[in-house]
């Protein structure tokens, strides 16, 4: 990994995040650390590496959100064409990648010593296909926590464009506040604060991370070129956070009991 941190996380970026809701970091991987997590999504996609607990969603046979399928443990086909892969802390390449000196610097400011992760989902919009995921924050009832996680880390593995379906977002947004138990927003909402004047096209390169907040308002569209648009997203929160049905805490990943990369 790229370990110097120097004028990388600096108070400036700490502003931004603030008060826009999202900092691009710049690169975190080098060339052979992306190629080695594309290739990790490819294997498990197609069979050649399992590792369990980790599960898997296709993506839809059209652009609708609501008629895709829920997810299996282990792909139910082999597929270059699924949508999500999540669980990804089971997998040795990404857990290593997720505790970054980086995101310890960032979470041991927003969050403290101790985090655990809601999620740790690769997310893949195929050559010339996609699903349009509509105006939401990444909070809401649904997600069945105790607390709202407000940082979550985004990883582009392709170059995200306009025309791959990069994300969307509304700058500023997270300062609503939580709009809905739905998690989408409302007709009503989009039209208050998604107006075209309001968000921007969030082009990032390969290999880029951007720290978001889970409260600000993002959407993205079809991938509509020949290549994939691949991407992997954490969301880190306090390890005392909670399933509120079951009581269970999540997979730590700083501090007191974090999980560890097997050694090889």
């Amino acid at each position: 990994m790229i370990s110097s941190l120097l004028g990388l996380f600096e108070e400036r970026h700490q502003q931004q995040f603030d008060e826009q809701g999202y900092v691009i970091l710049g690169s975190l991987l080098s060339g052979s650390e992306l190629s080695g997590l594309r290739k990790r999504a490819e294997d498990l996609m197609m069979g050649r590496v399992t590792i369990l607990g980790v599960t898997f969603q296709l993506d839809g046979g059209d652009e609708n959100y609501s008629s895709l399928e829920g997810r299996t443990e282990g792909p139910s086909e082999h597929s270059l064409n699924y949508r999500r892969i999540d669980e990804l802390h089971n997998d040795p390449l990404y857990l290593t990648y997720m505790q970054h000196l980086v995101f310890r610097q960032m979470t041991r400011h927003y969050i403290g010593e101790d985090v655990s992760i809601f999620r740790s989902m690769f997310m893949n919009k195929p050559a010339n296909k996609g699903t349009v995921l509509p105006w939401h924050q990444d909070v809401g009832i649904g997600w069945g926590i105790d607390t709202t996680p407000v940082t979550t880390v985004w990883t582009a593995l392709d170059n995200a464009t306009v025309e791959s379906g990069c994300m969307q977002i509304v700058p500023g947004s997270h300062r609503l506040g939580i709009l809905n138990e739905g998690h989408y927003a409302s007709e009503e909402d989009q039209q208050k604060h998604c107006a075209p004047h309001q968000f921007i096209d969030l082009e990032v390169r390969a290999g880029e991370a951007v720290l978001i907040n889970n409260l600000m308002l993002h959407r993205s569209g079809v991938n509509t070129t020949d290549s994939p648009r691949r991407a992997f997203s954490v969301a880190y929160m306090d390890a005392a956070t909670r399933n509120i049905k079951t009581g269970e805490t999540f997979p730590v990943i700083f501090g007191k009991d974090a999980l560890k990369v097997p050694k090889e």
